[in-house]
């Protein structure tokens, strides 16, 4: 098997191309190696890759538009960056925010202009992890784009409405990334098995351990290459003779130090591991949530899955027993989003903990299942009169809002009157527990309903 990770065929010296262009020789990576090289090849983001899209338009019209990339780790930013340079034979020069100040962007576009007044080519400016950038860095890349001495391709992470300057974000065309799902993923793998920059077709690899590297790579396709190479060193060192190489599932837990989670996302391990989170938090378990929270986390599920069926759970089993509960199911939602994971796994085990300890109510969820079940059986009736809309010409003649008594000029702002249509005047839907927070509203809402209805 010698030769197995070599690169075939390395890609020509382009002088001032910049490393992601040239970094294709047989020791990189493979996740290097198998970077696409037109944007026909990137897996995923359709939407960008449409016809007539801006990312396409700047491509292959040759256009100078500078571009802020927005997505999760491993969705594309530095692949997009790399394939305007290529196909459009720009010059590539790099600069990472983690390491480069001032002086190094300046100098940067300095050089940038400097070729074109020599009648060279343009420029592509890559910017990795724009949003480390001071505001006093940020602003030293405003001249380039704004005078078009160079295309700037700025990546982030992070949400650049929050960690790009206004000016920056003005100037350039933002495109948002999505995390890739799993048969992107599994197309990224795929394509490494059989491409000559690859692997080459030369070992074979299990289904079961490709749905652990699907798992584990978590939308992110540097990451499944970065598992794959691994995995694809472990079954070479392990094969035997003549024999050809296979990735199996033991070989790709071993070479990865991680355990396969039997956990598919479509399948019933999914909704029975569903199931088993949300009655665990119900019940009141939080250790047996957090365990349940934690398997659905290492096998990769959605993590804006898990959010929304906290948020459901908030008002469905804890209502007004807690009212504080929906807030934090809400919140851990929005840091999924903002913050993604795996850091947004401390939100969401945050959000479980507080959902499961909280005092349990179903009263909202009985309450409008009630309401529901009264307009479906044809329990509607008419608006009562005095609460129909009476600011439109002609009202006050059909006697709408005529009677109508204004709450706040009524004994503890809670007047006496009919509000419901007569055909339910009677309904009470709403029967709070005496059950955490919920027992001072039972109270509260006893004696408001027996002011509101004389009786």
């Amino acid at each position: 098997m010698e030769g197995l990770f070599d690169a075939p065929g390395a890609a020509r010296d382009r002088t001032g191309a910049g490393s992601l262009v040239a970094n294709t020789h047989a020791s990189a990576p493979l996740a290097v190696r198998m970077r696409p090289r037109t944007l026909d090849e990137l897996v995923g983001q359709a939407q960008l890759r449409a016809p007539g899209s801006p990312l396409r338009r700047l491509i292959e019209g040759d256009q100078s538009m500078s571009l802020l990339l927005w997505g999760p780790p491993g969705t594309g930013k530095t692949t997009i960056a790399s394939i305007v340079s290529q196909q459009t034979d720009r010059r590539f020069v790099e600069v990472s925010a983690v390491s480069a100040g001032v002086k190094e962007v300046r100098a940067a576009i300095d050089g940038a202009r400097a070729e074109l007044v020599g009648g060279g080519r343009e420029t592509v400016l890559f910017v990795d992890e724009v949003h480390r950038f001071s505001k006093a860095q940020q602003d030293a890349l405003l001249p380039g784009v704004e005078n078009r001495w160079v295309t700037l391709v700025a990546a982030t992470t992070e949400n650049p409405f929050f960690s790009v300057i206004s000016p920056l974000l003005s100037r350039s065309l933002l495109l948002k990334l999505s995390s890739l799902d799993d048969d992107d993923i599994r197309a990224v793998v795929d394509q490494a098995l059989t491409d000559e920059r690859g692997l080459g077709g030369r070992l074979d690899l299990d289904d079961d351990a490709l749905d652990h590297l699907v798992r584990l790579a978590g939308g992110d396709a540097r990451r499944s290459l970065t598992y794959l190479e691994a995995a694809a060193g472990a079954a070479v060192s392990t094969s035997t003779g003549d024999e050809r190489p296979r990735i199996t599932l033991a070989t790709a837990e071993t070479a990865v130090d991680q355990a396969a989670v039997r956990y598919d996302r479509q399948g019933d391990q999914h909704y029975d591991v569903t199931s088993a989170f949300i009655k665990s938090v119900r019940g009141s378990d939080a250790d047996a949530a957090l365990h349940y929270l934690a398997r659905m986390m290492e096998a990769g599920e959605d993590p804006r899955f898990i959010a929304r069926r906290l948020v459901i759970l908030a008002s469905e089993d804890i209502g007004l027993a807690d009212p504080t509960a929906l807030p934090t199911a809400m919140a851990a939602a929005q840091a999924v989003q903002l913050i993604g994971m795996p850091e947004a796994g401390l939100n969401l085990a945050h959000a479980t903990i507080a959902l499961a300890v909280a005092p349990k109510s179903n009263a909202v969820t009985t309450a409008i299942g009630l309401a529901q079940a009264d307009v479906r059986a044809g329990k509607i009736g008419p608006v009562p009169p005095h609460l129909r809309d009476a600011h439109y010409a002609g009202a006050k003649k059909l006697g709408h809002g005529s009677t109508y008594q204004y709450s706040h000029d009524a004994p503890y702002g809670i007047a006496e009157q009919q509000y419901a249509p007569d055909v339910v005047a009677d309904a009470a839907y709403y029967q709070p527990t005496s059950l955490g927070a919920e027992a001072a509203i039972k109270e509260r809402w006893e004696r408001v309903r027996r002011l509101i209805r004389g009786r």
